[in-house]
């Protein structure tokens, strides 16, 4: 990175699954510098979702750089996912035609559920090998007795992660969605899931809705409920297949409350 920035710069990793993340720093100015970013990241700074793009720079190995602003903040913890903000920017995601077109033109066809339970099948497969837990193939019987009923076919971009670190709250209080790099075409309801079943409690969730300016209804619910699942599958899937083995052991026993909590079974 140094020699795309110069000699002045002190350049640190920003950690992140990816190892393709830095922070650059020189006399003042900041930037969060990242390897062969999409060219989704333009449209997302455009919109206002993620810290401004300053440049984008091509190698000649073919690699794309790209400069963000670094912003001085924090991610929000736990109970600020329950803030209307919150709600208001996952509903300008969801309802953003120009995301929506920029994705589908970068050839992202709309994920539908048949295919994640096809992927996490497969998956599970391998790793029985290594661990195979009663708890897995319960949720994954509960996909597999429901997938039909998780059909919809309103399409949006999803961000598919919306864990509470994955939102920066700026020193000047502007609040960013960041890590784009999983953003798929599919249902909103893969979003939402995530979100409610982990953040939000079952007698907030109308009110929730209301800010999100969308509608509960019993489809939705459902919906909700199977993506919440397929979502917690497929972090322990990675965890694991990273070799994670604490990590995917504490988020199987999320998965096992969660299904107890709101009565998920196989």
């Amino acid at each position: 990175m140094e020699h795309i920035l110069g000699q002045n710069w002190t350049i640190t990793p920003a950690g992140g699954s990816t190892g393709e993340a830095y922070y650059a720093q020189n006399e003042g100015k900041r930037l969060f510098l990242k390897r062969n970013s999409s060219p989704f990241l333009a449209v997302l700074s455009a919109e206002g979702i993620v810290p401004k793009l300053v440049w984008t720079k091509r190698l000649e190995n073919g690699d794309v750089i790209t400069a963000q602003e670094w912003l001085e903040g924090r991610e929000l913890n736990t109970e600020e996912m329950k803030h209307p903000r919150v709600a208001a920017l996952l509903s300008k995601i969801h309802h953003s035609t120009e995301l929506l077109d920029m994705l589908m033109r970068l050839g992202k066809h709309p994920l539908t559920p048949d295919e994640i339970l096809q992927d996490i099948k497969e998956n599970q497969k391998v790793l029985d090998h290594v661990d195979s837990r009663l708890e897995i193939h319960q949720a994954i019987k509960y996909l597999e007795k429901n997938v039909n009923r998780a059909h919809h076919d309103q399409h949006v971009v999803c961000h598919c992660d919306t864990n509470h670190n994955n939102w920066l709250l700026s020193s000047d209080n502007q609040l960013y969605l960041i890590d784009w790099d999983n953003a798929m075409v599919a249902d909103p309801a893969l979003d939402l899931g995530m979100l409610l079943f982990t953040y939000i409690p079952k007698e907030n969730w109308n009110s929730w809705m209301n800010q999100y300016g969308g509608i509960e209804s019993d489809h939705l619910m459902e919906r909700m409920k199977w993506y919440a699942v397929s979502q917690s599958l497929s972090f322990i899937q990675w965890h694991m297949m990273r070799g994670e083995y604490n990590e995917a052991e504490i988020r199987i026993q999320k998965l096992g409350n969660m299904m107890s909590h709101h009565n998920i079974l196989p």
